[in-house]
């Protein structure tokens, strides 16, 4: 699913889930229009009223250095965007792959 294995979304959602303030997970661009190649970095909006910067730092680490991943992760903060353009793209073609 989404060029990845079933491992590499399931080391996500671990990470994920381990936060309270986190309500929804949505992964966006190549990788969830399906145009991604075999070395494309995954892009992930976390949502939550009370995701913060400490949050997206704690899941990079997760992500980073304690689940072995092997791609480039790009974690944003769905509620600070403020380029519409990605919003929207977000909203139209990404897809959730965790929630509360």
């Amino acid at each position: 699913m989404y060029g990845l294995l079933k491992r590499d979304l399931d080391y996500i959602i671990k990470s994920v889930s381990k936060y309270s303030e986190i309500e929804e997970v949505i992964i966006f661009g190549s990788r969830a229009m399906g145009n991604f190649k075999k070395a494309s970095d995954i892009d992930l909006a976390l949502k939550g009223d009370l995701v913060d910067r400490n949050i997206l730092r704690r899941v990079n680490e997760d992500l980073n250095e304690v689940y072995p991943i092997p791609y480039f992760l790009d974690i944003i903060n769905y509620q600070d965007i403020s380029n519409e353009k990605l919003k929207t793209h977000i909203d139209d073609v990404g897809k959730s792959i965790w929630h509360k």
